[in-house]
């Protein structure tokens, strides 16, 4: 469904010269699938989801989505950015229906998915208060609503629960384990060691803009011979496993 192959990206800074936020990352998402990237900050995680949904384009290298770039496919795509970019001045359901509209839906089928999004994530006290009298869980899940929408067949979020407390957090992941078993396509960045063991088949630890490590939980455990997720993940990008 979703693939990366030997992206590359540089930025370029007067004072730090040229620096290399994705450097030949590769990997693969299949359907039925959650794939967690783990990482330092700076590691280059949001590039690479930037990268793997044509927000971003790749200096060399490629991505595919259902074989075809990814900039050909953005209705397929649900993407959560770390910065939600939500406009404070409109509400929580004016936000949905403005993005679904955007997404192709009628309006009896954005209607239908802005209920089920709102009971679903408890929105429903707040669906018509303005964006910027909500609290930041609040925010986070219109965030979450929103790149849900249109019942995306891939979804790509960029910490997910952030700013949820831990009930929230749980809906959050319960949507995101149904998309799963819906058969979606699904990349998660996190800096939460138990959500990605919780959600994850697979996990991806990048530093440097370079994947140092993809495998299972197991896997990985196995690999750096240590049990905690916290610990295998310190020993890879400390460069020692």
């Amino acid at each position: 469904m979703i693939e990366a192959h030997d992206l590359v990206k540089i930025f370029r800074d007067r004072k730090r010269g040229e620096i290399r936020a994705a450097d030949g990352v590769s990997f693969a998402v299949e359907r039925g699938e959650i794939v967690a990237i783990l990482g330092p900050n700076g590691a280059g995680k949001t590039t690479v989801l930037r990268l793997v949904t044509g927000l971003l384009r790749p200096d060399s290298g490629h991505a595919l989505v259902d074989g075809k770039p990814p900039r050909d496919m953005k209705r397929l795509f649900g993407f959560l950015p770390a910065d939600s970019g939500l406009y404070h001045r409109l509400t929580a359901r004016e936000v949905l229906r403005i993005f679904g509209a955007l997404a192709g839906l009628d309006r009896r089928r954005l209607a239908e998915r802005v209920d089920y999004l709102a009971e679903t994530l408890g929105m429903d006290e707040f669906l018509d208060t303005r964006i910027g009298r909500l609290s930041t869980g609040m925010r986070q899940r219109v965030a979450v609503a929103r790149c849900l929408v249109h019942d995306p067949e891939a979804l790509v979020l960029d910490e997910p629960t952030r700013g949820l407390d831990v009930e929230s957090a749980r809906v959050v992941e319960g949507i995101i384990l149904a998309a799963r078993k819906a058969g979606r396509a699904i990349i998660v960045s996190t800096h939460i060691m138990e959500e990605a063991e919780y959600l994850a088949d697979r996990v991806i630890v990048i530093t440097r803009g370079r994947v140092v490590a993809e495998g299972t939980v197991s896997e990985l455990r196995a690999r750096t011979g240590a049990e905690k997720l916290r610990e295998v993940y310190l020993r890879l990008v400390e460069g020692k496993a």
